[in-house]
């Protein structure tokens, strides 16, 4: 009876998540544009030249939804968004797919609602500081301050190497990845 039961859990789970896939692109479609989340200005990934045209591997991926599903490569509206926007974007509907630089882990697989479609690009982490400062390792940062993105895994990792080594920094948070620089560049951090 219990295997019936995962079994059926299983197959409804399934169908729910295919039902809410074949909404989108029906959707989609019936507008006749995609709507794509991308960041805001990460080169190589998601940028806006002076002109408007937007480039990067996001914006590639963007346009390839498109083409396979309304036969058009041109039929995507790009929406810029935020790390802590982008999550709420898709799930209130303000947006069809995200294409942008968002890990997929555990935690958000399981309570966020929302399918991963795969993974297209592989990353680390690791600290930059200035030379001048002489850190040989990140366990020589001790009460620093350091510049992180709201609402990434970053910030949670950040927190959960802290803790585990034993160093206290300060965080600077911004909203976006050119605010985080800038505060870099002006030694905030």
């Amino acid at each position: 009876m219990n295997k019936l039961l995962q079994i059926s859990a299983a197959s409804l789970l399934a169908f729910s998540v295919y039902g809410v896939q074949a909404s989108t692109l029906s959707d989609v479609q019936a507008k006749g544009s995609l709507s794509c989340g991308v960041s805001k200005g990460l080169a190589g990934f998601s940028a806006a030249d002076s002109s408007g045209t937007w480039t990067g591997v996001d914006v590639d991926v963007c346009r390839a939804v498109a083409a396979a599903t309304l036969g058009d490569a041109s039929k995507v509206k790009f929406v810029p968004l935020t790390a802590k926007e982008r999550f709420t974007a898709l799930q209130s509907g303000e947006i069809d797919i995200l294409s942008r630089n968002t890990t997929w882990t555990i935690t958000r697989d399981a309570s966020l609602g929302l399918n991963f479609a795969g993974v297209n690009y592989y990353d680390g982490q690791g600290f930059m500081v200035k030379s001048s400062l002489g850190i040989s390792s990140a366990n020589d940062l001790g009460g620093a301050a350091v510049c992180i993105q709201a609402g990434t895994t970053t910030e949670l990792n950040l927190a959960d190497w802290g803790k585990a080594n034993g160093i206290d920094y300060t965080s600077v948070v911004s909203d976006t990845n050119a605010q985080t620089l800038s505060n870099y560049d002006a030694g905030r951090c």
